[in-house]
């Protein structure tokens, strides 16, 4: 019998790639990838919500938890690290749970994806409240390590949702807060979700947190402003952003962002308002975090 599942399903552009040239494979891949952006645009309204249920989370005090198996909880991981150098998020804030434990993220573990209970467990482990948005990864939509995950986060009072690339359930959607599918077709290779479906999961992932991060003030325009120095390219980074903003040489940046223990949000309102570190820092509380909203700080001359 076919299966269902729309990621399982043999893509007929393909079937004859084992005879293809180099030049036709790389031509045929490409013409598929470009597909997936075209997909991800259809499902707009299910990522706005998604967000939505993210920033909520993160105003109650709450995270953002990925899970899932394979290549689906390796870009939840990937995701979620990315967000403590970028927008200077603690780690805790938004968690990527892969099933199999850190040491699938570099050899697969193909079997851990089998057991719901141990999808139970991770959640019990990492302490899912009412106040998380728990998003299960899974691209054919059938991984029981996620569906157990999120059945046990739901039991604890967390809102979730679902990440597949095949059209859910009535089911499925009935079951989650919200479920975003975005349909980029068949594999070139039939089953190979790494490919098409992997790109889709790593925009949706994107999308989500980026927007998520901007809404709640990580961003002032479209400077990462909370990044916090702790390399040498992070260090280069800030010292530009206060360059463009503040109309200062790098010497006077480089000093400004030591000023502020490498923060280079509170460093931009210490030079634009005047103050110390420590009132710079509770200031910024008091709008929480959002500098658009502090009481005399224009957007100067470097952001438009």
């Amino acid at each position: 019998m076919r299966d269902s599942r729309l990621t399982e399903q043999r893509n007929p552009r393909s079937q004859e790639m084992d005879r293809a040239s180099a030049r036709e494979l790389v031509d045929l891949i490409q013409n598929e990838d470009r597909r997936v952006a075209e997909a991800v645009g259809e499902v707009r309204a299910e990522m706005t919500r998604a967000v939505e249920l993210v920033t909520e989370a993160f105003a109650a005090g709450g995270r953002l938890i990925y899970v899932g198996a394979g290549t689906s909880g390796r870009l939840g991981v990937l995701d979620a690290s990315e967000m403590p150098p970028t927008y200077g998020t603690p780690p805790e804030l938004v968690l990527g749970v892969i099933a199999g434990g850190y040491g699938a993220l570099v050899r697969a573990c193909e079997g851990a994806e089998d057991l719901p209970e141990d999808g139970a467990a991770a959640m019990e482990e990492v302490g899912v409240s009412p106040l998380d948005f728990v998003l299960g990864i899974a691209t054919s939509g059938t991984t029981p390590y996620v569906h157990g995950a999120l059945a046990r986060a739901r039991e604890r009072g967390a809102r979730t949702g679902f990440l597949l690339c095949t059209p859910p359930s009535a089911e499925l959607v009935a079951a989650h807060d919200i479920v975003i599918a975005p349909l980029v077709g068949p594999e070139v290779v039939t089953g190979s979700t790494r490919m098409k479906a992997g790109t889709a999961t790593k925009m949706v992932l994107n999308t989500i947190t980026t927007a998520a991060m901007v809404r709640t003030g990580k961003v002032w325009g479209n400077l990462m402003v909370d990044l916090q120095v702790t390399c040498q390219k992070l260090q280069d980074r800030g010292e530009r952003i206060l360059m463009e903003v503040l109309g200062v040489d790098r010497m006077a940046a480089a000093e400004l962002l030591e000023r502020s223990a490498g923060g280079v949000k509170a460093a931009l309102v210490m030079a634009r308002l005047g103050l110390e570190l420590e009132e710079a820092q509770a200031r910024l509380r008091d709008v929480g975090g959002r500098i658009a909203d502090l009481e005399g700080f224009d957007r100067g001359e470097g952001v438009r």
